[in-house]
Order: C-alpha cells, then structure tokens, then sequence
C-alpha cells in the first residue's frame, strides 16, 4: 500500500464537560454528588475546516485522547471528538450498559449543543464492541435490565443512533478477550499456585510446547471457557447470597488471577499476521499473566456479569454488528498483538448489509506508535478519509 498525501491542520483541542443526572442504588465510580455523572471530553477541531460531521470515539476506560491515530484524523481534517466514559481509568465496576449511555451523551451533545448532523462512531480497540453495542441498541432497543438483574432501561432511554461506523484495530468484545487469555492451568481460584502442569504455558515442564497441535489448541480453548464459566457460577451463587441475606445493593470485589496466558502470542500459525512474538500488549506474558494491570485483575460481581462473563455480557461485536444498517469500515492492523484479524474480519462478516468495507493495513502495530508506524499509519489515514468522503462524512 502506498500512503496517502493529505493535507495538514493546525488543531485547536476544546476540552469541556458532559454531565447528566442517573438515579442509582450506590454509587460505582469515585468522586462527585450521588446521582450526577461527568464524563471528560475533548473537540479535536481542525482550523478553517468546518464540517457538518464528527467522528467520535469512547473507549470503555477512555485514555485514547493523545492516540497517534485520534490526532492524525483531526490534523487530516476531520472534525474528532473522544469522550471518557465515567469509568475512566479503570474497570473493577464497570458496567457495559452505563457506557453505552455515557457514549449517547455525547452523541446527543455532539449534535444538540455542538451542532453536527452527523456522527460516525469510531471504535478502537475495546471501544469497537462498545460502538456496536449502543448503535444495535439504538437501532433495535432491547434492554430493560443489567445482566445482575437490577433494572436499567436502555429501551426506553431513545438512543440517538449514528450515522455511520468506523472501527479501527477493534477486537470482537471484552469478554472474549478475556476468555481467550485466561489461564485455564488455575485450579483454584483462591490460589493460582494449584496448577495442571499440561495446561501451564509457562511451565517448562508442560509437554505441549510450540508448534502447538490443533487438539491441545481445543483442550486449552475449552479449559479456558470452563474457567470464565465456574467464575460466572460463583458470581451468580455470591449475588444470590447476598440478596438472600437482605442486603440486595451490597457488592463484592475480588481478584481474577493469571489472565495473559494466550497461546497466540507464542505461536504465530495461530490467527497468523505480523506480530512479534513472545510479547503480549502489556509486556512479557509470564509477568502480566500474574501482574497488577493485566486484563479483570480486580472485579466486582456486577461488572463481572456484565464485561467479563461470555455467557452474560451483551457488548459482542460480532453479534451487535449483525444488528446495525450503517454505513461500516473495519481497520485491522496486520502487526497487531491485541486485535487478530479473527476480530476484525468476524465482525466484518456479520454485519447484514453491503454497505461495508474491509481493510487490513500491513506493518500496522494497534496503537501505530513510534517512528517506523509513520508509514502504515498514514496508510489507515488514507484507506479511512477516502472511505469518509464516499459516504459524505468528510470536511466541508
């Protein structure tokens, strides 16, 4: 692919507040009045450019403000806003379904106060399956509850839907992220030294080393599900208890040991493109499996069922895509080490309409950072400027 020469703009970065009232049984974010939630966001403007559409992006725990890819979209020209959802910085409670409606907040001011008739919702990463989500739900409304059972009527609360969808170095969804990274040699998990020595990628030990074979691939994929399965059964039996005790609003945290143990990033004939091997997107595999910031490392009981459960959570991808009617555009990185083209060309495949396009940008790492990402950056910018003035979502 040869990049694209596009033109420069000067960006002037607005920074305000969105802010908006819930009624909630307890608070689950820190900081502010019971009942009002704020949510940080940014107008990446470019100067003399006007134009009647925004791309906008939300990432489940925000921090993609300063993204190599948000500010080259704003400096070619487009109109870009990203919004942090209330849970920003972390997600020991976050719950799905309050992002979505912290990412129609800003849909509605985008539109209401700032005055765009038009959004594309632009999903990087985590933020793909959010963006599907809330446009399945805006599209064809459905939910009237949290997966704990407590009611929250995304139905009813009229979501404004977007116009059009970008998804760029997007994975399916949180929960099979997660899935696909547990550590299936866990036998106990309130101790993660108890291991089967077969199922233990780190383990010298284990007989089953690169190349792995297709039936220990099955053997390990099915231990994993079991995994996230027996945690769901110990989330719904803790929740039950504790209602039964009368205290229904209670909650519960706890820690989900060894959770960077895919065997993608071991052996590359698996979801194969150019990744680097025997790193993960957080550092030594062995190090994050174990580590403080790795993938669910804290939860709660309610954000467990709603994120991280793959039989309760309802931010899929693959089956929200199949939902929309948008216009759609799927980036997917070919050095990525977090979202495998499985990801992008599964969501790709189910959305329902033609209106779609798929793009896979060589030598593209996910967050395009660093001197020699220049080139296949500039590559994505181009692929995704020429597919927004086809679909009358450019400058004017």
């Amino acid at each position: 692919m040869v990049a694209a020469q596009l033109p420069v703009f000067e960006v002037e970065r607005i920074a305000y507040p969105i802010t908006f009232t819930e009624q909630a049984a307890f608070k689950d974010t820190y900081g502010g009045p019971g009942g009002l939630v704020m949510l940080e966001s940014y107008l990446l403007k470019p100067v003399g450019r006007p134009s009647d559409t925004v791309l906008i992006f939300m990432h489940p725990i925000g921090g993609g403000g300063y993204l190599p890819f948000v500010r080259a979209l704003a400096r070619a020209g487009h109109h870009v806003i990203y919004c942090n959802s209330r849970y920003r910085g972390t997600d020991s409670g976050l719950i799905m379904e309050k992002v979505v409606l912290d990412l129609d907040h800003a849909i509605k001011d985008a539109k209401d106060r700032l005055g765009y008739a038009k959004v594309v919702l632009a999903g990087w990463s985590r933020g793909g399956s959010l963006s599907l989500f809330h446009q399945a739900e805006a599209e064809d409304p459905s939910i009237t509850d949290l997966p704990s059972g407590e009611p929250f009527d995304l139905k009813g609360a009229g979501l404004t839907p977007a116009d059009g969808m970008l998804l760029v170095a997007a994975h399916s969804s949180r929960h099979r992220v997660l899935t696909d990274a547990l550590d299936p040699s866990i036998t106990d998990e309130t101790d993660p030294t108890k291991r089967l020595v077969e199922l233990d990628l780190f383990d010298p030990a284990n007989p089953n080393q690169v190349p792995f074979s297709a039936e220990y691939i099955t053997r390990f994929r099915a231990a994993q599900e079991a995994r996230n399965r027996r945690i769901t059964a110990w989330v719904l039996d803790t929740l039950a208890s504790i209602r039964a005790a009368g205290r229904p609003h209670d909650e519960r945290g706890f820690v989900v040991h060894g959770t960077m143990a895919d065997p993608r990033n071991f052996d590359g004939a698996l979801d194969p493109n150019e990744r680097a091997l025997g790193m993960s997107f957080i550092g030594d595999p062995q190090i994050a499996n174990m580590g403080p910031i790795s993938l669910a490392r804290f939860c709660t009981l309610r954000s467990w069922l709603s994120q991280w459960s793959t039989e309760y959570a309802r931010a899929d991808g693959i089956t929200c895509a199949a939902r929309i009617s948008v216009p759609t555009m799927v980036v997917y990185n070919l050095a990525d080490d977090v979202c495998y083209p499985s990801h992008g060309i599964a969501m790709f495949d189910a959305v329902g309409h033609d209106d779609k396009e798929l793009v896979a940008v060589p030598g593209a790492t996910h967050y395009y950072a660093g001197p020699d990402q220049r080139g296949p950056l500039n590559v994505a910018l181009g692929k995704v400027t020429d597919w927004l003035e086809r679909h009358d979502f450019g400058g004017e």
